[in-house]
């Protein structure tokens, strides 16, 4: 007797399509993110856009900017370094304004600390120092222990950049460094010079992404293994090590978690948490912490997590680093 697959109900094929139709309409509001900040940071009078938000974005593009230009003037020798950076930082700051990639990795870091001051508010969850970060640094494994002080120290770099609305270059990720750099070299056009060939070349030997921030998030949470889900609970993991979590276990970028934590994108983040592997009662309370107005999306909780990770599969990702 053959044998065929159970035919779904139809009750299911309903949910399943309005949760892509949910997810296609969360879509199509963050690929206007890219284009809208685009436009925000290229007007020149911007008064009307004081955003904190916004604000912090075009800082880091600046800063970015600084350190390169600072670096060019190393190499050709002008006196006056911090004074030539202070000159050209302006034009060369929007000429990264035009590009996608930078801006939104630059918004997500801005989305990040702006969500750790939130749950300090909320919570008193200190954004640099949680509860299982200092479980970690504790651990009898020194592998582990030494992997979580690093994070500790590279997070509160993180959070005096964010304060002071910077970015080191050394924090970039590796294609990002990459980008930014052909980037400058556009700007400059046919005045790139010996000079600036050699500092383009300090820059890039002095950087290591293997030390930078998210890579070291990244290293302690993989070596966390299936004790990784307790980087699930925003309280007491905190805010970097529970977005680090949730890219890595539901198969979606960190970039990507960062915005399913804004509120128009709820849907997207309890997908990500059953696709990470929480039950219904635990995505319920994750979601209600981090947006206690919000619907609990307890439907999520009825389909499998690779249901839920096949969907955020299908939604794609907007090339969100």
């Amino acid at each position: 007797m053959k044998m065929h697959d159970p035919v779904p109900e139809s009750g299911e094929k309903t949910r399943t399509a309005a949760l892509r139709d949910e997810l296609a309409q969360g879509n199509a509001m963050l690929a206007r993110v890219a284009p809208i900040l685009s436009h925000l940071l290229a007007t020149p009078d911007h008064s009307l856009f004081s955003d904190e938000l916004v604000a912090r974005i075009r800082g880091m593009c600046h800063d970015m900017a600084w350190q390169i230009l600072r670096a060019q003037a190393e190499a050709t020798g002008e006196k006056g370094r911090d004074a030539f950076a202070d000159r050209h930082g302006e034009d060369l700051a929007e000429h990264f304004f035009a590009s996608p990639a930078i801006l939104s990795h630059c918004h997500a870091l801005a989305l990040e600390w702006q969500l750790s001051e939130r749950m300090e508010q909320q919570y008193g969850i200190d954004p640099v120092l949680s509860p299982l970060l200092q479980e970690l640094i504790a651990s009898p494994e020194s592998s582990q222990a030494s992997a979580a002080m690093a994070a500790l120290a590279t997070q509160a770099r993180f959070a005096q950049a964010q304060r002071r609305m910077e970015l080191p270059l050394a924090e970039l990720p590796g294609d990002l460094f990459h980008a930014l750099l052909l980037a400058w070299r556009t700007f400059n056009g046919q005045r790139r010079s010996d000079a600036m060939i050699r500092a383009e070349a300090k820059l890039r030997n002095g950087y290591d992404e293997s030390t930078n921030r998210l890579a070291l998030l990244a290293r302690l949470v993989s070596g966390m293994a299936d004790d990784a889900t307790a980087a699930l609970d925003v309280t007491g993991a905190g805010v970097a090590l529970f977005l680090t979590a949730l890219g890595a276990r539901s198969g979606q970028s960190r970039g990507m978690a960062v915005l399913s934590t804004n509120e128009k994108q709820v849907l997207r983040l309890a997908l990500g948490l059953r696709a990470a592997g929480l039950s219904r009662e635990q995505l319920e309370v994750e979601v209600m912490r981090l947006h206690p107005q919000a619907d609990p999306q307890r439907a999520i909780g009825e389909i499998t997590a690779s249901e839920a990770a096949q969907l955020l599969a299908e939604a794609g990702s907007l090339g969100v680093s």
